[in-house]
């Protein structure tokens, strides 16, 4: 059980996001890819099979041990505050200073041996290790995440707007006390279920509450009480989720050799622009930022592989015929 102590004015700096935090997705997708749960099974066959293609076998056994499932995984993996793009996670994770990885590295390993020396790199902050995490995240993240992030966005953005309308409506109190079964409002207390007994003293710092779609089981919380209170809570999720059909596997060393070719971000920014994107919308899928996406977008354009079009002030990108034939190695 974990206990969260309110004050009055930590009711009145409640927070809710209106979207999934994209590292915690991250990291709480790696437990249904280690031990699914029987919605995420569909998905769980499409990314392990998918991951395997792309050789990512070694790079998804260092990030399951990194994140395993039990009671404690690292916090600088979610970094704090409500982050919606990925290449500012990454570039969070890879910021920890080295006191805190050493720290929090070594609670990791106490109580379970480490796959590799990359952990102790980690540890002590040596560059090579933290590019091989950034790589590994970011790659990871495209081939597992990026395809269906949408619709787990739209799903907890539901769920935020009808939770943002009850704090309107009846204050902050009823939206704790209308998270879910696995948490319950008696106040000035919010009680969690949770793995472990602990105690978190709020303090009048106030909490960021993050709805997610890859949480299961109970809601989760950043494991140092010192760090910016957050709790992630997991969404109701509806009818079973069902990915994109699995590619052949012609297809799929086709991919591989996009990706190899261009780069995992600007494959996925490809595969994207069958259909039209605005540089909005194709941010939002490759959950990066708007600068970053019509970066990609452009350099794509420049290469004959994607058409801009301008009305008023919205652009929209679309493939070309070019840019569909490498897709599909024609």
């Amino acid at each position: 059980m974990l206990r969260i102590h309110f004050t009055g004015a930590d009711l009145g700096r409640l927070r809710l996001a209106a979207q999934p935090d994209v590292m915690w997705e991250t990291a709480l997708s790696l437990h249904q890819l280690a031990r699914p749960d029987a919605f995420f099974a569909p998905w769980h066959r499409v990314a392990r099979k998918t991951l395997a293609q792309a050789n990512m076998g070694r790079a998804v056994h260092l990030l399951t041990a990194l994140v395993p499932i039990s009671s404690y995984f690292p916090d600088f993996l979610t970094p704090p505050g409500h982050i919606t793009r990925l290449e500012e996670g990454i570039d969070g994770v890879l910021s920890t200073g080295r006191n805190r990885l050493r720290v929090e590295i070594a609670r990791l390993t106490d109580s379970r041996p480490h796959p590799s020396a990359w952990f102790d790199d980690i540890a002590a902050g040596r560059p090579h290790a933290l590019r091989h995490l950034g790589a590994a995240l970011l790659r990871y993240h495209s081939l597992a995440l990026a395809p269906y992030a949408p619709a787990g966005a739209a799903l907890a953005q539901r769920h935020a707007t009808r939770h943002a309308r009850m704090i309107t409506e009846q204050g902050s109190e009823a939206l704790l006390g209308g998270l879910g079964p696995q948490l319950r409002w008696l106040p000035p207390v919010l009680e969690v279920d949770y793995p472990v007994s602990k105690s978190l003293e709020l303090g009048g710092r106030g909490m960021l509450l993050v709805p997610s779609f890859f949480c299961h089981n109970h809601p989760i919380a950043l494991a140092d009480p010192g760090l910016p209170p957050t709790l992630v809570f997991p969404v109701t999720r509806g009818p079973l989720w069902i990915p994109q059909p699995e590619p052949c596997a012609a297809g799929a060393s086709q991919a591989r050799g996009l990706d190899e070719l261009v780069g995992p971000t600007r494959a996925a920014t490809l595969r994207l622009l069958d259909t039209a994107h605005s540089t909005t919308e194709l941010a939002a899928r490759l959950c990066t930022s708007a600068s970053t996406a019509s970066r990609h977008a452009t350099a794509l354009r420049r290469a004959g592989l994607v058409v801009t079009e301008r009305t008023g002030t919205s652009v929209t990108h679309t493939r070309t015929a070019l840019g569909t034939g490498l897709v599909h190695g024609t």
